[in-house]
């Protein structure tokens, strides 16, 4: 009776004529969520870049959000692939086995880069000088804990604010290459897999980094207004307005390519045409053109636009910007989804359709999807709590 219903469970989910293999899905939420994390890293950190590197001043009340977000998602972006694996505690070996001839194996590399020498590096140059002056202002436990934060280190002389200076900034120029370098594999992955249409094109890595961008942007952006807001600290609106333009612009950019990438699917019309476009116009047509082209982008970019020309009271730019920043992380996140579970969706034989519903309540997976975006948050939170950019010393 049980193998029956089973049966009739998996048959209900087909469409057409699909292959036994390809009924439930490999790759469900869990890897929607990994290339949703490492872009809001990669995207925070570039944001970060613009005011350190290219000396976009008003983005100075940003730079410390930014660097300490990218780090609270970083340590959460290997989890989703963590636990999707079949023995989770044998993670390690990616890290430390060379196979440079694998993308996937190369991840293990480029995120001990990422995060030993680019993020913790450059937050811990940024914030010596800090720490140690904290080290010596606390008393009890968290004088040692700003200690050993510092490595004993006590040097507070002009030289050597200048050395942290230089070297943080040099890390971040070797950062910003690494970022793209962190997510566009991600889009090299899928784009690479030539028996996958709805994959299968070089503007992959390319759509996936400009996405990252925005999302990383419309992250801090959201969360430089809600720690302002729970600290009761005034807004730097020429902060926001940067943030906005910056988002404008990028966003801009993003839709163009991934425009470009689905009228060249369209003029090209291969032998997939024709089951991509039942895709797109059934299966995925609300979180495909509602949510990711319409709340995700348009709204966004029609928003920000009239933005960019008339300023209304700074309350109203406020919630505009609240909202735009809501959109814009939930249209990226679609957009993933759109990727990873769209790209699954129908048959190599083109002649038929699976289905997948992600239910919070019951799919396991959906659950610890939700569960590693919200953990970052609570990261964030307390590196906010350890090193209070507020409580910075300025140069």
């Amino acid at each position: 009776m049980d193998k029956t219903q089973s049966l009739y469970e998996a048959l209900s989910k087909v469409e057409g004529f699909i292959y036994p293999n390809e009924i439930s899905l490999n790759w469900d939420m869990l890897i929607v969520m990994y290339p949703y994390i490492t872009g809001l890293v990669a995207g925070a950190f570039i944001l970060a870049s613009l005011n350190r590197v290219f000396n976009i001043k008003a983005l100075r009340p940003t730079y410390e959000i930014s660097l300490l977000a990218a780090l609270s998602f970083m340590l959460v972006a290997t989890m989703p692939l963590i636990i999707h694996l079949g023995q989770p505690f044998r993670f390690y070996e990616m890290l430390v086995t060379p196979h440079f001839t694998s993308a996937m194996a190369l991840f293990g590399f480029v995120y001990l880069w990422y995060l030993m020498v680019v993020l913790l590096l450059e937050i811990w140059f940024d914030y010596r000088y800090d720490m140690v002056i904290w080290s010596q202002q606390k008393k009890g436990l968290m004088k040692y804990v700003y200690k050993a934060l510092t490595l004993w280190i006590s040097d507070t002389s002009p030289e050597s604010r200048k050395t942290d200076e230089k070297i943080g900034y040099f890390i971040t120029v070797v950062g910003i290459p690494s970022a793209f370098l962190l997510h566009g594999y991600v889009g090299f992955i899928f784009g690479a897999i030539k028996a996958n249409p709805w994959w299968s094109t070089v503007m992959m890595p390319v759509i996936f980094l400009f996405s990252a961008m925005v999302s990383g942007i419309a992250l801090i952006m959201f969360i430089y207004m809600l720690v302002s807001y729970l600290r009761k600290q005034k807004i730097d609106m020429n902060a926001l307005d940067t943030i906005g333009k910056y988002l404008f612009y990028i966003l801009i950019l993003d839709f163009t390519l991934e425009s470009l990438d689905q009228i060249h699917r369209i003029y090209v019309a291969d032998e997939s045409f024709d089951i991509l476009k039942i895709l797109v116009h059934g299966k995925l047509f609300v979180t495909f053109f509602i949510i990711q082209i319409g709340i995700g982008t348009l709204i966004p970019l029609a928003t920000l636009a009239y933005l960019q020309f008339k300023k209304p009271s700074d309350r109203v730019r406020k919630i505009i910007y609240a909202t735009i920043s809501i959109f814009v992380l939930v249209g990226i996140f679609y957009m993933r989804y759109n990727v990873v579970i769209g790209g699954q969706l129908f048959s190599k034989s083109f002649y038929g359709f699976t289905s997948y519903k992600a239910n919070v309540l019951y799919d396991t997976d959906a659950l610890l999807s939700l569960v590693l975006f919200i953990v970052p948050f609570f990261i964030l939170a307390f590196l906010l709590w350890l090193l209070p950019p507020w409580k910075k010393i300025e140069h």
